[in-house]
């Protein structure tokens, strides 16, 4: 029996189906979440079971009704094209999952699969570019739960971000060439937001909101900081498209709650542009690789309606990575790039061996 090295791909998630009882119960594995909401456990639970779900679910089951496909939630829909087509670009010798952190299928449900098979390695990416605790370390931590029971642990390989990674950089510029032809006054490129004591608590060295533009560019010092490299991204993209410094800014949507999170809010920033004029708006949204209900519904649909009741008059969303070639392309070069760091590690250890023993 052939030995196979193991793709996981892991995506937020999606309720099971559109219906309010579902989205409840999607909402209620989300936000309890220690990582998502960092509360003491029965805060977060009183919080979230008594407060947020109750108030929301019912307005989330439209939304997700709104972007829902004959096929199922476009997010998970993406994912299985993405996994069947990144299986086919890789070959017999490895064996690609698709996830959800949250609902279905699971990551207990998927590692269950890998761990019948005779795996050599299994390499896990989080389908976030820029990492986060909330996301690629939630799922990192859920993924050492699973594997920490197994008898035969095999070798793991995490990937942590590829905020700037050529390959993905090129995927969002192939994406977005069609809308680069129109003529737009303003680019804006949208984040997920997080509240910003949470960049603070996973800063190593007190600079967080601390120095002035402390996020503008990485370095050793910013480099696990879910903000920097979003703005890397951004920088990336722009210098790729060669996108004027004035044409562009940088924003954060889908803030949950009152207290102070990445700024400046997608709303309040697309407000600002409409009030200045700009008239044809064009979003990008590179803290996600599939479509789902933060871009189709969130930006085309509920900031769309906002930026013309501003005083804009067009605003285009550029869709996700979804199931585009390069990104698939991107993926392939992720796992490769890994599996090689891994060679080289080995061959340096073994040439270390020798030599020790040659020298005895």
């Amino acid at each position: 029996m052939q030995m196979t090295n193991g793709v996981l791909l892991v995506n937020l998630g999606t309720p099971d189906s559109p219906a309010p009882r579902d989205v409840y119960r999607y909402l209620i594995e989300f936000l309890t979440d220690a990582r998502v909401i960092d509360m003491p456990w029965l805060k977060r639970q009183l919080l979230v079971r008594g407060v947020i779900v109750p108030a929301r679910y019912r307005q989330s089951a439209k939304s997700y009704q709104a972007i829902w496909t004959p096929e199922g939630s476009p997010l998970k829909v993406y994912g299985y094209r993405v996994k069947e087509a990144l299986q086919s670009q890789l070959g017999d010798d490895f064996h690609v999952e698709l996830a959800m952190r949250y609902q279905n299928p699971s990551i207990a449900q998927v590692l269950a699969k890998f761990k019948a098979m005779p795996l050599k390695r299994l390499i896990v990416i989080p389908f976030f570019p820029q990492y986060a605790s909330a996301t690629t370390g939630s799922v990192h931590q859920r993924v050492m739960e699973e594997v920490s029971r197994w008898d035969n642990i095999p070798k793991i390989t995490f990937i942590n971000d590829y905020a700037t990674h050529p390959a993905v950089i090129q995927a969002f510029c192939e994406v977005s060439a069609p809308y680069l032809k129109a003529d737009y006054d303003h680019v804006l490129f949208s984040f997920h937001g997080l509240p910003k004591r949470q960049l603070a608590q996973a800063d190593r060295y007190n600079r967080c909101c601390q120095v002035k533009d402390c996020c503008a560019k990485l370095s050793p010092l910013n480099y696990g900081c879910y903000s920097a490299q979003c703005y890397a991204t951004a920088q990336a993209i722009v210098d790729a498209l060669h996108i004027a410094p004035d044409h562009f800014s940088i924003a954060f949507q889908s803030r949950l709650g009152k207290e102070p999170w990445l700024q400046p809010y997608t709303s309040e920033a697309i407000t600002a542009l409409a009030r200045q004029g700009k008239k044809r708006l064009l979003v990008f949204c590179p803290s996600f690789v599939c479509d789902c209900l933060e871009t189709i519904h969130e930006i085309g649909v509920e900031y769309a309606e906002e930026f013309k009741h501003a005083g804009g008059e067009q605003l285009d969303l550029v869709p996700g990575l979804n199931d585009h070639s390069q990104w698939i392309s991107a993926l392939k070069s992720l796992v490769e790039e890994h599996l090689e760091k891994d060679y080289a590690s080995a061959c340096a250890t073994k040439a270390a061996v020798t030599f020790a023993s040659s020298c005895r």
